[in-house]
């Protein structure tokens, strides 16, 4: 188990990032203010949550299911990624892809946050790469089925 220390904005330590459920994987991140994503526009939804992560973790701001489906809100650059440095206020960038204006209250559930852990990497440049059946084939280049 690994520890995340966090704070919260003054006035804010009711809306501390919790799991519905025991066996979640991930957090609940909350709005701190009222707002109203429009349209095709984005919304950047502050959460009051300040965090310090490990070094070699990151936290993975996800959209949740419920909004996507019944009202077109997803977190545009997802998953965002929160990194160990960042000690700034964690806001979430929702996107409505819906047709509707999309009221977004104090306290609502507006993102999810995983946290997850890094493997150690070492690039190495080379002069080519091995050879694979995909090549570098990519963007839909294996069709539709």
């Amino acid at each position: 188990m690994i520890t995340v220390k966090f704070t919260m904005e003054e006035g804010c330590n009711d809306l501390i990032p919790a799991k519905a459920h025991i066996d979640d994987a991930a957090y609940d991140l909350r709005s701190r203010t009222d707002m109203i994503a429009q349209p095709g526009k984005v919304t950047l939804v502050p959460t009051g949550l300040h965090i310090e992560l490990p070094v070699g973790y990151e936290a993975q701001v996800r959209p949740r299911s419920g909004l996507a489906l019944k009202q077109s809100i997803g977190v545009l650059n997802s998953p965002g990624t929160i990194d160990a440095g960042y000690r700034g206020e964690v806001c979430c960038i929702l996107f409505n892809f819906g047709e509707k204006p999309f009221e977004i209250h104090r306290g609502d559930r507006i993102a999810q946050m995983v946290i997850a852990a890094l493997p150690e990497v070492e690039m190495v440049q080379a002069e080519t790469l091995s050879e694979t059946g995909r090549g570098s084939g990519g963007f839909g280049s294996t069709g539709r089925k």
